[in-house]
């Protein structure tokens, strides 16, 4: 028997698409509904190795952990990884299979992966009693629905209901809500169920006017309105996004255990990849974690990170370009600390050879680790273990770049030189004992008072979160409403919106 499914479709990027999705995925398995998630395309410099070595969107894994299920290729199988504007690099069920230009991908591969999807959704269908699948974009973007496979293109072949989520923080979401149905094909407008609003802040009596209003314009009802909460934005998509500035995701979550607190200043480089990596780090009592783009910001920071990248030789230059890379050279002879994760280990080596990436050649590094990189054709995907400052360590490995270490101090696959670490291993700070242990070497080089809090566990705050999605669902959703969607399938015999306006094509 198949399992039930959804389509979590939104007005815009943003909208809350990934969460609600984590939020629904919670709310069912606490009813003990056995339900996976499902992103048929995502595109995300955030991705992570499933234990078979695949690699998907980090959303996908975190919406799987809120479903108590372990991530798998099945549940994102086209993963896009933008190189530049113009291409990304196409991840087929956790493979690298090339790169492709916009043009190349929506021209015809993007249509051809259309069987590959459904064949994906309909094996989780098969072995779960839901699945809640979530969109990307807005299902209106009608110059690429004759090749959309993530949108109303799934949700058709698939007899997907779909529900629409408005960011009503960003305003606008009754026009955006019925502009959205209008633009549909009437194939697909029938597949369309009604609304999700997010984010909403005051007197819900106030919106309610409006919510019918847009129940008489377009036959559908509203599913709820789920209030604005802080904190909840885990595991984002797009590290392109992230608020420069000294802008903070939820950074300091409780006051420092000893006297002082810590600063983290993390290199917003370009293409940045997984800056999931430090919200272990956010999460200590007593840590600030800020993105910063200036020489200048990197003054008072305790510890600076340089993150992952999808472009290591860009990254290289916009550091040197920005004074960057002489800070974090100061920075280095004056045994201040310095971590560089992944692509920003590798730029911390002494040589690049890149015919792959950037196809750049031979390129100087910064020459502050004793390693020199050659990328390889072929992309390591792996999940270490291992150990460091004593304490067990696990991450994830997504890189084209090999390192060939030569000196220094061993630490995890890289190595470390006075105050300069580097480790191609993501989410190695994750590891409580061992993230304790480094934030107390960063303390003592930075003469600071800082004591880690003894008893914050990443995993169990992270469980906080996912809990927090699934109550809100659960208490400002209508429920009932929603599981019969899940449950009975495409609705039918929904009038259309706005008879005579134009609509794109089926």
């Amino acid at each position: 028997m198949t399992g039930g499914g959804l389509l979590v479709a939104g007005t815009t990027s943003d909208a809350g698409k990934s969460v609600v999705t984590a939020g629904i995925c919670r709310w069912l398995v606490r009813q003990g509904v056995k339900v996976a998630p499902f992103k048929g395309q995502n595109m995300s410099l955030n991705s992570f190795v499933t234990r078979e070595g695949a690699e998907i969107g980090r959303a996908q894994a975190m919406q799987a952990q809120a479903a108590r299920v372990e991530p798998s290729a099945l549940m994102n199988p086209v993963l896009l990884k933008p190189g530049s504007d113009r291409s990304s690099q196409v991840v087929l069920m956790g493979k690298p299979v090339g790169e492709l230009s916009a043009r190349g991908y929506h021209g015809g591969r993007q249509a051809a992966l259309l069987d590959t999807v459904v064949g994906c959704l309909e094996e989780l269908r098969a072995s779960h009693d839901a699945v809640i699948c979530e969109g990307a974009g807005s299902p209106a973007e009608i110059n690429l629905r004759r090749t959309d496979i993530v949108n109303m293109g799934l949700a058709r072949a698939a007899r997907l209901p779909v529900l629409v989520v408005g960011d009503i923080d960003r305003g606008g979401v009754f026009a955006s809500f019925f502009g959205t149905t209008a633009l549909l094909a009437p194939e697909d407008q029938e597949l369309l169920a009604g609304y999700l609003v997010n984010k909403f802040r005051g007197d819900v009596s106030l919106l309610e006017p409006g919510l019918d209003m847009l129940k008489s314009l377009t036959g559908r009802a509203t599913y709820g309105v789920l209030p604005f909460q802080h904190g909840l934005g885990i595991d984002e998509e797009d590290g392109l996004r992230v608020s420069l500035r000294g802008a903070v995701r939820e950074s300091v979550v409780a006051p420092p255990v000893g006297e002082d607190v810590l600063r983290v200043a993390v290199c917003a480089v370009p293409l940045m990849s997984n800056f999931t990596d430090v919200d272990a780090l956010a999460a200590e009592p007593g840590v600030v974690v800020r993105f910063v783009d200036r020489a200048e910001e990197l003054a008072d920071a305790d510890l600076v990170i340089v993150p992952g990248t999808r472009g290591t030789v860009r990254a290289l230059e916009w550091l040197r370009e920005r004074g960057l890379a002489d800070a974090l050279a100061r920075r280095a002879a004056e045994g201040r600390p310095v971590l560089g994760i992944c692509g920003g280990f590798q730029l911390l080596g002494e040589r690049i050879e890149d015919e792959v990436e950037s196809r750049a050649g031979v390129v100087d590094g910064l020459g502050l680790l004793p390693v020199r990189v050659r990328f390889a054709a072929e992309k390591t995907l792996a999940r270490p273990v291992g150990e460091a400052l004593g304490e067990y360590v696990e991450g994830y490995e997504i890189h084209h770049g090999v390192a060939e270490v030569g000196g220094g101090e061993a630490f995890l696959d890289g190595c470390r030189v006075g105050s300069v670490w580097g480790t191609h291993w993501h989410g190695s700070l994750e590891a409580d004992g061992f993230r304790r242990a480094f934030l107390r070497v960063v303390a003592g080089a930075a003469g600071r008072r800082f004591v880690p809090a003894a008893d914050t566990s990443f995993e169990a705050l992270r469980e906080e979160q996912l809990d927090r999605l699934g109550d809100l669902v659960e208490r400002y959703a209508d429920t009932d409403a929603l599981w019969r969607l899940i449950e009975g399938g495409a609705p039918s015999g929904l009038p259309f919106v706005a008879p005579g306006a134009p609509r794109a094509p089926g």
